[in-house]
């Protein structure tokens, strides 16, 4: 998986998802694993552990790789149906209670971060990792680095971002990522602790929404439509490969149709 440059994070999952399949497999092999038995297995944890699509497709990606990759076996005689994707929309807040949420969060940092996050509609890792010299300031844009998929890109850099986080630097004086810890400086925030910010200024603001880290990307990508920007280029701010992917945003926008004129209305007919 490292030389096929998959994430670490994607390393360590699929590793301990093979770490769960060969124990409950145990005392075979898991070698001496059939298809046929290992869709049961899959069954069964549908049905008495209602484990999500998800996770399905995560226990199929793995067992390919063991079966192809380690084992040499022909992918053919390996085929596996993966489950329809569960279509939900994501939770989506206003733009008013995304301010609301922002003038909640008191601390300089958590503030600077939240900022930081809506404006560039970043992921939670892009965040967690990011670099001060991935904000340029000349170009007034955000350079994420290797994000997901291994793919840079360029994002939104707001002005009003921009200054509070020169307020920000000056203040705690980061070594080696834009947000660091108290204790250890050099060291980035931990996904629980952008959980627990992103939670606690939801609570603070009273929205009694189900808000995630990563509900202020969609609140960023749904904004932007609202305000007339093109799918194509939200696609590129969000770094999707799939417009498809893009264009659940369509769903929850709220866009107002009265000024919108037919084109038919332009004709001498």
């Amino acid at each position: 998986m490292q030389y096929r440059n998959y994430s670490m994070r994607t390393v360590k999952t699929y590793t301990e998802l093979l770490v769960k399949l060969e124990r409950d497999f145990q005392p075979a092999s898991l070698a001496e694993v059939t298809t046929e038995q290992f869709k049961d297995y899959l069954f069964r944890r549908v049905n008495n552990d209602k484990i999500s699509s998800s996770m399905v497709n995560q226990y199929i990606s793995v067992w390919k790789i063991l079966q192809t990759d380690v084992l040499k076996r022909n992918i053919e005689s390996i085929k596996i149906k993966r489950p329809r994707r569960e279509k939900k929309l994501p939770v989506v807040l206003s733009q008013q209670e995304v301010e609301a949420l922002i003038k909640a969060t008191r601390n300089i940092k958590h503030r600077a971060l939240l900022m930081l996050t809506y404006s560039a509609g970043l992921r939670r890792q892009e965040l967690q990792f990011m670099k001060p010299s991935a904000i340029d300031s000349e170009q007034m844009r955000v350079h994420v680095v290797q994000g997901k998929g291994k793919k840079d890109r360029f994002t939104l850099l707001s002005p009003k971002v921009l200054e509070y986080l020169r307020m920000y630097f000056k203040i705690e004086r980061p070594k080696v990522y834009l947000f660091e810890t108290q204790i250890k400086k050099g060291s980035p925030l931990s996904e629980q602790t952008l959980n627990s910010i992103i939670k606690n200024s939801v609570r603070k603001a009273g929205i009694k929404k189900r808000v995630s880290f990563h509900t202020l990307r969609h609140c960023f990508a749904t904004h932007l439509l609202e305000q007339g920007v093109s799918l194509r280029l939200i696609q590129d701010f969000l770094g999707h490969v799939s417009i498809h992917t893009t264009a659940v945003y369509l769903h929850l926008a709220n866009i107002k149709t009265s000024g919108i004129v037919s084109p038919l209305d332009g004709m001498d007919v």
